[in-house]
């Protein structure tokens, strides 16, 4: 689901390093909001994230 329907940013993984250097897998999610959105004229919902909000890359409804 955190997946933006703009840009299609997803979650990304990689490790957490604790300050004795152990090592655990860690997942960074997408800030994604559910929106109403303008698509041909008509509204409609979907997931997009912030930085596309933000940067004008949709129109609400």
């Amino acid at each position: 689901m955190a997946k933006c329907a703009i840009c299609e940013k997803a979650a990304h993984f990689g490790n957490a390093v604790s300050h004795s250097h152990r090592r655990s897998n860690k997942m960074w999610k997408a800030n994604v909001k559910s929106v109403k959105v303008k698509v041909n004229g008509c509204a409609k919902k979907m997931y997009v994230c912030t930085s596309c909000l933000r940067s004008g890359l949709v129109e609400r409804a």
